[in-house]
């Protein structure tokens, strides 16, 4: 009986809800949708392994144990005892083929019989007994005759075409995919290994890609202004071309490390929405001669195709360096690759809308084909921060933490004097990180502090105990270094004496933050400088009557600072406004060599020494006049580790003698 219409589109439709169900289950699609060009993002690309091979061959094993064990029952026996066996009736059916003869125990008819009744398989005829002909035996047949056993004769088995040609072919096959499957690992992923060694590394990251934009880059106004041009150069090329303006081809960024070069390079590919091809200086040398200036080949074609884009070779003085620099015998590889940089780089015309940026802590060393107008035209400087741009970059690596009342982030700025933006961000970080370790919900000014500390000192090691000398020693060091800042004229304000070891060699530190940022220092400040430098033996000699290693750092960078003061910035009475310069050295590790007399070098080292003796007396000769102040203080630093700057001022007011 037919049901009616209306139930039946009803169960219809209940069936196929049920069908949308199961599909949507089974492959996380809805159905109607073509499964081969609308593949879930989650689904995996299949992958060869060599896995498959080995699952393959154990298939194969395994049919061929069960082809045997098929024919385990098949007895091998000699002939007499086979033609005993026909005369005693047990075979019933022989089988003659070229080589042996077969026999069954049951006739034909019995079999196909008992396939009926029984309803068993093929197995039936088995084949129960086997052995070999032996030839020219006429009393063979006749006994057949006699026992009435049916016997019938096989046409030999030849192989087909196909059978012989897959007899070759596989193991042909196999042994090809075995050897395309090793090779693919020795070529290594994404083509970087051996037999892919001409290929260049670089990678398109196309628009939103980089994730970076100007606004996300503070302290370096200018420097954004420079580079906001060639983004509007890629965007209105016209607007250049139509008053026959030419776009510089190469930019190159040069300033200290850390200080933002290569997150300026990935906020113009973000602005200007085009492809960047980032590769490193190193990526195009390898051991292979001729691999580097191929590999440079090979960007710039894919850099024309992909026009208008932007080419950022990061650490570009690893194949830039100056040829006459190479070291003892030159690099004839690397050589080869700056040739046809350059070669390139005059190759192609800015109006194609490929523009070249490089970035360099080393300028330099570059060699000066690279640098002239034409390749690399304009250099843009990129220069740690000044207070303003500190701060604006701590607001932006502060912005996602979550920050306490107290924290004033001018202040932070103010004393971290003299660090890049990588610098910074890691003091974000690391006061984040002790405030999770304090158990705190937010980010304090003392997180903040003690970040600054770590980064500029090192580690706190509260876990290195010196004995009560070494202790005293150390705090009547620190100390000396503090009362000669406070009594030196312009010296920066001292902001804490700690006796608590930090990094790897400090026994104690005075650290001291400038009030603003400065760019030129006078004679007397130089001077000032060196005083507060050796502030820390003097202390020592005043209370012990002798001098220890401590002061070792100190007195290095204490000579350092008066060699530059004769050779480079012409403040020797003999040398007055003159420079004493060294040349450069290309080889790593080799000094340079210097470009004036032996006689000179005497004098320098003459000079070096008298200075240093001169203010290393002024310096003891105020502190014994002060000494009752460097023992007040110094006890306080012993019983408490640290003194913070405003506690040192209010002791040092009231302590030292002017």
């Amino acid at each position: 009986m037919e049901k009616d219409p209306q139930n039946r589109e009803q169960e219809f439709s209940k069936h196929d809800n049920d069908w949308k169900d199961f599909f949507k289950t089974k492959f996380n699609q809805e159905p109607g949708v073509h499964l081969g060009g609308n593949e879930p993002k989650n689904k995996k690309k299949f992958t060869f392994s060599f896995w498959y091979f080995f699952i393959i061959l154990l298939a194969f094993m395994a049919m061929n144990t069960f082809m045997a064990t098929r024919q385990a029952n098949v007895q091998s026996i000699d002939y007499n005892q086979f033609k005993s066996l026909i005369s005693g009736g047990t075979i019933k059916r022989v089988a003659i083929e070229e080589e042996k003869y077969l026999g069954y125990t049951f006739t034909r008819e019995q079999a196909l019989g008992q396939l009926q009744d029984t309803n068993r398989t093929a197995d039936v005829l088995v084949q129960s007994f086997s052995t070999y002909k032996v030839a020219d035996d006429p009393t063979f047949i006749p006994l057949l005759d006699e026992h009435k056993v049916e016997y019938y004769a096989t046409a030999p088995i030849k192989p087909s075409l196909l059978s012989s040609l897959l007899g070759y072919l596989l193991p042909i096959a196999f042994v090809l995919l075995i050897w395309r499957f090793v090779f693919s690992k020795m070529g290594g992923q994404g083509g970087q290994g051996v037999l892919s060694f001409t290929q260049n590394k670089s990678k398109i990251v196309a628009e939103g890609d980089t994730g970076v934009r100007f606004a996300d880059v503070a302290g370096a106004d200018e420097s954004k202004y420079e580079l906001e041009e060639v983004v509007d150069f890629l965007k209105n090329p016209d607007k250049y071309t139509e008053i026959g303006g030419k776009i510089p081809k190469g930019v190159l960024l040069v300033g200290p490390p850390g200080t933002g070069k290569t997150l300026l390079a990935r906020a113009v590919a973000g602005e200007a929405g085009t492809p960047f091809f980032k590769m490193s200086g190193a990526d195009f040398v390898e051991m292979f001669v001729g691999v580097g200036a191929a590999r440079v080949r090979d960007l710039f074609k894919q850099a024309r195709d992909n026009s208008p884009c932007i080419i950022f070779i990061d650490e570009i003085d690893a194949i830039g360096r100056q040829r006459s620099a190479a070291g003892i015998g030159g690099n004839d590889e690397r050589e080869q690759t700056l040739n046809q940089l350059l070669v390139e780089m005059d190759g192609f015309d800015s109006r194609t809308g490929v523009i070249i940026l490089a970035a360099t802590n080393r300028p330099e060393i570059l060699d000066p084909a690279l640098l002239r107008p034409g390749r690399f035209d304009r250099q843009v400087l990129i220069d740690k921060p000044d207070l303003d741009g500190r701060h604006a970059i701590l607001k932006i690596h502060t912005k996602n933490i979550k920050l306490a009342d107290d924290v004033d982030l001018k202040k932070i700025a103010q004393a971290s004097a003299g660090l890049a933006g990588a610098d910074l961000a890691n003091i974000a970080n690391e006061a984040a990180l002790l405030a999770v370790r304090q158990a705190r919900k937010a980010v304090t000014q003392a997180d903040l502090e003690e970040a600054i500390e770590k980064s500029v000192a090192g580690l706190e090691r509260k876990s290195r105990v010196l004995n009560e000398k070494e202790r005293e020693r150390v705090a009547y060091h620190e100390t000396g270094h503090a009362l000669t800042a406070y009594m030196t004229e312009g010296s920066e304000p001292v902001s804490k004496i700690s006796i608590i070891p930090r990094g790897l060699s400090a026994l104690g530190y005075t650290l001291q933050y400038p009030t603003e940022d400065r760019f030129l220092l006078s004679e007397r400040e130089l001077l000032g400088n060196i005083d507060t430098l050796l502030g820390g033996r003097a202390a020592e000699e005043v209370v012990f009557n002798e001098i220890s290693t401590g002061a070792g750092n100190d007195i290095s960078r204490a000579s350092d600072l008066v060699r530059r003061m004769i050779q480079e910035f012409g403040m020797s009475e003999r040398y007055r406004n003159i420079t004493l310069p060294t040349t450069q050295s290309g080889i790593a590790g080799v000094a340079g060599s210097r470009e004036f007399s032996e006689k000179a070098q005497e004098y320098i080292d003459t000079e070096t020494a008298r200075i240093v003796n001169e203010r290393y007396a002024i310096v003891r000769q105020n502190l014994e006049k002060n000494k009752n102040a460097l023992i007040t203080i110094t006890k306080q630093l012993l019983e408490n580790e640290v003194i913070t700057g405003t506690e040192f001022q209010a002791l040092a007011k009231s302590e030292v003698i002017v």
